[in-house]
């Protein structure tokens, strides 16, 4: 498929993951972390008209100059922004009209890239704002589901969403990880962020690690067991974050642990299925509790290196974790590790505003590694980091167990 078409098609799945909601649902927002769907449309638009029309098109002309201050997020260098926690605040413009600026831009997109011919840099934005689309596509179901939850109607996004067959979990099974000196990061062709680079050695110690993920029905028992109410399984800001926030389950779980609101609406849980919508605190508590600990991030990547992405159910009409006797690395939830997300070994971002895109978020959050049952299934890739602060829930996040084996 030529760049154009390539383009085209990850422009599409947005106004299509609209067509679930009514207006009035894309201008909801439930809390700071969550951008209202109507903001993701139009964001990732200004990403191609501010990063490659206005440097590389000079007929170019902006359908609305205010645009620029509305929907830029976090690029400080391209100019001001529109605070994040007041994002629902803009009614206008309306979900027509950011429609309209889609196929604006979309419209000046493709006629240049049928002209640019050969521009390297014009291709290589075209592909970074392709990706960074496809990280909105998950963003806007992840945000979207919480918006709903809020909601005491407890709406579905999509009531057609398959639901998962019930069936055996295999045994939690430990099996001894690589160790001593091993390259980790991106490698070969293909597209990867700049915070996947470069290649490095890391030296990894005598470990064990699950043959998948822990399950909702293991969480239970360490509800049941007390875990939300012992301080000793909490690291001290998870254990103020427990008591401030009223933290006694997963996000989206009923009071009466029987039920989660999906973007099914409320389903029965699943006690097979991986536990979601937990934070790295509760992770780690977990972790704890049963006596393991969070792999650390190379512990993961190197373990995922004889696993292959089999698909996600953002394709195959779930968007929910799946039931599996895979090694479930890629395509379920996103992994909390134990690795604070930091810069490898002589890491460069990219020159200019698309440096902010990752290099300045290197502080105070975790890695999380895999990609969720929303996940585009191109980012699917062992080497693909992302990263959260601890105390996040409402994105597709759960864990699997590690140990350390003693010489």
């Amino acid at each position: 498929m030529t760049l154009t078409g390539q383009f085209l098609d990850a422009r599409s799945v947005m106004p299509r993951l609209c067509e679930h909601l009514a207006p009035e649902d894309t201008v909801v927002q439930s809390m700071p972390d969550v951008s209202p769907s109507k903001w993701h449309l139009a964001h990732v638009t200004w990403f191609f008209e501010q990063f490659i029309l206005r440097e590389y098109d000079a007929d170019y002309r902006p359908i609305d100059d205010r645009y620029h201050y509305l929907f830029n997020s976090y690029y400080y260098s391209a100019g001001e922004m529109h605070a994040r926690p007041r994002r629902g605040l803009l009614s206008r413009p309306t979900l027509a009209e950011i429609l309209a600026y889609r196929a604006h831009v979309d419209g000046a997109m493709q006629q240049l890239l049928e002209t640019s011919g050969d521009n390297a840099d014009v291709a290589f934005r075209t592909v970074l704002g392709m990706h960074h689309e496809q990280q909105h596509q998950e963003l806007f179901l992840t945000d979207i589901k919480h918006v709903l939850s809020c909601n005491p109607l407890q709406p579905a996004y999509d009531a057609g969403l398959k639901q998962l067959e019930p069936g055996t979990v295999p045994a939690m099974d430990f099996a001894p990880g690589p160790h001593g000196v091993h390259p980790v990061g991106a490698e070969g062709g293909g597209f990867f962020f700049d915070n996947e680079t470069p290649r490095h050695d890391t030296l990894l110690l005598p470990h064990s690690m699950a043959n998948r993920l822990v399950t909702n029905g293991e969480y239970r028992e360490f509800i049941d067991a007390g875990g939300y109410g012992k301080a000793d399984y909490w690291l001290s800001d998870g254990w103020a974050a427990v008591n401030e926030q009223g933290w006694k389950r997963p996000l989206y779980w009923s009071e009466g642990l029987d039920s989660e609101f999906t973007l099914g609406g409320p389903r029965d849980i699943d006690p097979g299925a991986p536990v979601t919508h937990v934070s790295y605190y509760e992770a780690d508590a977990f972790a704890r509790w049963a006596g393991a600990r969070l792999p650390t991030e190379f512990e993961w990547e190197l373990a995922a290196e004889s696993a292959r992405p089999d698909g996600n159910f953002m394709e195959s009409g779930y968007l929910h974790p799946r039931r599996s006797d895979s090694d479930q690395m890629f395509g379920d939830v996103w992994e909390w590790t134990s690795s604070s997300y930091a810069p490898y070994p002589r890491f460069e971002p990219l020159a200019g505003s698309l440096g902010e895109y990752n290099g300045k978020f290197m502080c105070n959050q975790m890695t999380v590694r895999g990609g969720s049952c929303a996940t585009s299934q191109s980012h699917i890739r062992k080497s693909y980091r992302s990263f959260f602060y601890p105390n996040a829930r409402w994105q597709f996040l759960g864990f699997r167990l590690a140990k350390d084996l003693r010489p």
